[in-house]
């Protein structure tokens, strides 16, 4: 028997990267999916990733959604409920940076980070809240980042919206117990992905790994694993938590 069979998981920016290999790894136990991107550029990456979901014998539908606005997050979780019946799982996974000093950010940089990466936390979980409240269960899944919990320089709006997040994930486990709904959070090290790339190459690589005890980059299938963790019963009895998957760096 499958971990999630038959159950029904959202998960935002997954075009690539880390939510797509989370959105793999809960469709290989038997979730139904359906994810978001944002950029029209992403819909040949989000069309192949239906296919590879669909040859797993599951259903899922790719949505081009912008997790940082409310309206587009209210469409999108009405449409899966129409379309897949319920929501299960809830992996807010929607995130970027724009790294700079405080000294030369601007505001508009400051809100866009906040906006894709905070914002749209509140406003995925304050649809899903709905369909699960109504079935009395539910896992919502949060991806912070281990620079929420220590701060790096050049990265305060970054820091600031993934410490939020995991405020956030705190106070809706406390909210949402009573109705067997967990809320919990995920802080990724440095992952190989597309956002890290710049990391994995000459000094800044050596120093970066010099302060990972298990001496590597994580991989997007690692996050993912945590992910399912999280999803299924297995944490059954874990909410309100923040699960660091980064190599020992937050020792």
């Amino acid at each position: 028997m499958k971990l999630l069979a038959g159950k029904v998981s959202i998960v935002t920016g997954a075009a690539r990267g880390i939510g797509a290999a989370i959105a793999l790894k809960l469709a290989e136990q038997g979730s139904h999916i359906a994810f978001t991107y944002v950029s029209s550029g992403s819909a040949e990456k989000a069309n192949a990733l239906v296919s590879q979901i669909e040859a797993l014998g599951v259903k899922a539908k790719a949505y081009q959604s912008n997790a940082g606005v409310f309206e587009e997050c209210e469409a999108f979780v009405n449409d899966v409920v129409a379309s897949f019946g319920t929501v299960d799982i809830c992996v807010n996974n929607a995130g970027i940076s724009k790294d700079n000093l405080l000294l030369r950010m601007n505001a508009e940089q400051w809100d866009e980070v906040m906006d894709t990466n905070l914002k749209s936390v509140f406003n995925m979980t304050k649809q899903v809240i709905r369909p699960m409240m109504k079935a009395r269960s539910g896992s919502i899944i949060n991806m912070s980042s281990i620079i929420g919990i220590r701060g790096n320089a050049g990265q305060s709006s970054y820091a600031a919206s993934k410490a939020g997040i995991i405020g956030f994930t705190k106070s809706v486990a406390l909210e949402l117990g009573s109705r067997n709904i967990r809320c919990n959070a995920i802080a990724p090290g440095f992952v190989e992905t597309d956002m890290t790339h710049y990391l994995k190459e000459g000094e800044a690589a050596t120093a970066f790994l010099s302060k990972i005890p298990l001496g590597r980059f994580g991989k997007a299938e690692e996050i993912a694993n945590t992910t399912l963790f999280l999803a299924s019963d297995m944490s059954s009895y874990v909410t309100g938590q923040v699960i660091s998957a980064c190599g020992g760096l937050n020792i």
